[in-house]
């Protein structure tokens, strides 16, 4: 079928969504068409491409980009595609180009910035309608590109609000992973977790400020944390601060999440308060904070540090941890499948114990082989599969709807609830931007 604008208005409803929105491949194509490749996209940190050549792939919606840095260290994002027959320029996932792009196919050469430098029998060419100044020749580029303090993201469209107002109160995720650096930068590190789930895009991001699961869900490694915890006090010894990562899943068992409040922004974005106890008295957390004060002032550092984001969501691409140095981006590749890569970032000039504190949640909780990720994967999938069935045509929004605070653009979770607010929160802006193709 062809899907008009109000049948697809009609897909969400203030406490419900349709099934449809997650399994029809022809919505995937107009999600494709009227968010993901219309909106603002993540591409990468200026950390991936940190020297002159370097690059890095990544896609937006189905169209496949380069993001590198040229010889004079400014940052480009190109399509990786040759101008001449198509072939893509880069197929490793990263690299170094050198000084220029290599078509393996014919041998075009591009300067980094994408501008076409030669290629072979030039004089092929004299006579016809090959221009090297014609922009046609050159490698393209997105409509938009622009940064926010080293995170790049691209645009399809000509159209739409700019970067900053597209991200709106969300930018202070990115804020929180540059300024908790006592030395005021970030950089990722290493490569990324990277997986395939079997489940629409939409599940992921809905499941990450899903409060009521993490209690059910992995309430099994939980306790599996707890009886070790126990093992070890038994031997005398004591209990590493990271094992509560996962004992606390069990801890605060199926009804303690109602404390943690989540906030819906503008434009689809939303985030869930901290749950966990980030600056615990420990000497490492104390040298922490110390350097925290003499690079930012005592007053200033504390307010950093006081801000209360465990999660999130900046719609409709990506997932930011601050506190555990981590950020999560979606690639869309079908209705039924979602690639997910996981990215970890070093603080400058933090403490290495507060690295490696967060390197073990980052392990523990988010890699392909733990129990946290397993858990989570194999209820996506599951959903997936029961959504394709017609035994019911909607997805229940309904904890607390009607009870949410609204001011000023922004929606705050019913007090002491486990709130499915961000949920209708994501497909209330699911529907305007895929029936406006605005932002919204």
């Amino acid at each position: 079928m062809s899907w008009t604008t109000e049948q697809l208005a009609g897909l969400v409803e203030p406490d419900r969504a349709h099934r449809k929105a997650y399994t029809d491949p022809e919505i995937f194509d107009l999600e494709m068409e009227r968010i993901f490749e219309r909106t603002w996209i993540y591409v990468g940190h200026e950390s991936q491409v940190k020297n002159p050549g370097d690059y890095y792939l990544a896609q937006i919606g189905r169209q496949p980009v380069v993001m590198v840095r040229d010889q004079q260290g400014q940052v480009h994002v190109l399509y990786n595609r040759c101008p001449h027959r198509g072939a893509q320029l880069c197929s490793a996932r990263s690299g170094n180009a050198g000084n220029h792009f290599y078509c393996s196919y014919h041998a075009w050469t591009f300067h980094l910035d994408g501008k076409l430098e030669s290629m072979p029998a030039k004089q092929g060419y004299d006579g016809t309608n090959l221009d090297f100044d014609n922009p046609e020749f050159s490698v393209s580029r997105p409509a938009r590109t622009d940064n926010y303090r080293g995170f790049w993201f691209a645009s399809l469209s000509d159209d739409g609000v700019d970067l900053k107002t597209h991200l709106g109160e969300s930018a202070a995720a990115f804020d929180q992973l540059i300024d908790r650096a006592p030395g005021k930068e970030t950089e990722i590190v290493g490569s990324c977790f990277r997986m395939v789930q079997q489940s629409n895009w939409k599940i992921f991001l809905e499941n990450q400020l899903d409060s009521s699961h993490p209690g059910v869900t992995h309430e099994s490694t939980g306790k599996a944390a707890q009886h070790l915890e126990k093992t070890i006090r038994e031997d005398g010894r004591d209990v590493p601060m990271e094992l509560a990562f996962l004992s606390d899943l069990a801890r605060l068992g199926h009804d303690g999440w109602t404390k943690f409040g989540t906030v819906g922004y503008r434009n689809g974005h939303s985030s869930l308060e901290g749950y966990m106890g980030l600056r615990p008295d420990a000497p490492d957390t104390t040298e922490y904070v110390r350097r925290m004060y003499e690079a930012y002032g005592e007053k200033k550092a504390e307010e950093i540090l006081g801000i209360n984001i465990h999660h999130m969501l900046v719609y409709p691409c990506m997932s930011i941890q601050p506190p555990l140095q981590q950020l999560r981006t979606i690639r869309p590749l079908g209705a039924d499948r979602t690639m997910t890569e996981i990215w970890h970032f070093r603080l400058k000039d933090a403490p290495e114990a507060i690295y490696r504190r967060s390197l073990t949640y980052y392990y523990l909780v988010n890699s392909p082989s733990t129990m946290v990720n397993a858990d989570d994967l194999f209820n996506w999938w599951k959903c997936q599969h029961g959504l394709e069935s017609s035994a019911s045509e909607w997805v229940s929004f309904h904890r607390n709807a009607g009870q949410d605070e609204d001011h000023d653009g922004i929606t705050r979770s019913a007090p002491d609830s486990m709130s499915e607010m961000p949920l209708r929160h994501m497909m209330h802006a699911w529907r305007d931007y895929m029936t406006s193709g605005e932002g919204v």
